[in-house]
């Protein structure tokens, strides 16, 4: 089992996944430089946060035309998992792989702060291990987290289970003031239609440890290597 990690120039979280699956979750896990093309020794993909381009045109809009992710996107293609944290999920709804895009922060500030989510749908790669019911906390860390997708293309959404998470309190309470970023319907993570790309806007990979204060992040990697250990999900 192998994990691939993709660094573009601006990326900054590249480090903290990199951390997160070798050293905290023990997975053989390599760097990405995003103009390789060859992706065929990897079990999973990983775009992590920063500022692709700094941020250049739109937050992922040209890191979408980096040589990688024609790869990376037929990689998506054959239902191997594929997972987008903050600019990464940006850089997936800008290469097509995922629905909606990502505008500013409705009080137009940049967010730096613990959230909490809830998963919606547990029967993904990545949320296979969460019951749906207790809050998460997970950094935020992002100016341009705010998803919008039109009313239709939310409709078939939800009608396909493609929320995977939305901002709730503590309690596991969706509620308007459990919204950092003004996200339509609190979304704060979705996937794919077939359930193997994920983009989500929190930071799991920077709660991976109780020496950090926190673990919650844990879940969603424990989650995935399950998966691919087993190739199941829950349900």
């Amino acid at each position: 089992m192998k994990f691939g990690v993709v660094v573009f120039p601006g990326s900054n979280c590249d480090i903290d996944c990199f951390h997160a699956l070798r050293d905290v979750m023990g997975q053989d896990t390599e760097y990405i430089w995003h103009r390789t093309v060859d992706l065929d020794s990897f079990d999973c993909i990983v775009l992590p946060g920063g500022f692709s381009y700094g941020d250049y045109l739109r937050c992922g809009a040209i890191a979408r035309f980096s040589p990688v992710m024609d790869s990376v996107i037929e990689f998506a293609n054959r239902g191997k998992p594929v997972i987008g944290i903050c600019n990464g999920f940006q850089v997936l709804t800008e290469a097509g792989l995922l629905p909606g895009t990502l505008l500013r922060n409705k009080d137009m500030k940049f967010i730096c702060d613990n959230v909490y989510i809830k998963a919606e749908n547990t029967n993904t790669p990545f949320t296979g291990l969460c019951d749906g019911q207790h809050a998460l906390k997970i950094p935020v860390a992002h100016g341009d987290g705010n998803y919008y997708v039109d009313e239709g293309t939310l409709k078939s959404m939800e009608k396909n289970n493609q929320i995977v998470f939305r901002y709730c309190d503590s309690n596991g309470r969706v509620t308007g003031t459990a919204n950092p970023n003004g996200s339509v319907e609190n979304i704060a993570g979705i996937c794919n239609r077939r359930g193997n790309v994920l983009g989500m806007m929190p930071h799991p990979e920077r709660c991976m440890e109780k020496i950090l204060g926190n673990d919650d992040g844990l879940v969603v990697f424990q989650s995935l290597i399950d998966y691919l250990k087993g190739g199941v999900v829950n349900g």
